[in-house]
């Protein structure tokens, strides 16, 4: 029997059943600590699981988005080349149709230009009376 006393002055006796305290706990203490913490050791794995299962989902879209921006930069830059290459013969056409003009001009003959004009006028109005 063991004897305690209490901050009061009180003296209480028990006794320890089962041959004392620590032997009551000696299977709870290791095999409970043990179990807790294996199982929050698997509940940690299956949340690491589960947390890079969702990161493999995010690095497979981030790849297919970059993927498919790849592909539209691609189409845009061909189609910004198809342009440029448009305007350099629109400019060589243009540039052709001014060194007319300016022979034109250069030639002063009256007639040659109200010709000119005339043409230039009736050909514009027919292609804006066709595209309306």
């Amino acid at each position: 029997m063991n004897t305690r006393s209490l901050p009061c002055g009180v003296c209480i006796s028990f006794s320890e059943p089962r041959g004392g305290r620590s032997s009551l706990f000696d299977g709870i203490e290791e095999g409970g600590i043990r179990a807790a913490s294996s199982y929050s050791h698997e509940i940690n794995e299956h949340e690491n699981e589960r947390a890079l299962e969702g990161l493999q989902d995010r690095v497979i879209l981030l790849k297919r988005l970059s993927g498919d921006i790849n592909e539209e930069v691609d189409t845009h830059n061909r189609m910004l080349d198809r342009m440029g290459n448009d305007m350099d013969s629109s400019r060589g056409i243009l540039s052709g149709t001014m060194d007319r003009f300016k022979t034109v001009f250069e030639t002063k003959s009256s007639r040659r230009m109200l010709t000119l004009v005339a043409a230039f006028v009736g050909v514009f109005l027919v292609i804006y009376y066709l595209t309306r």
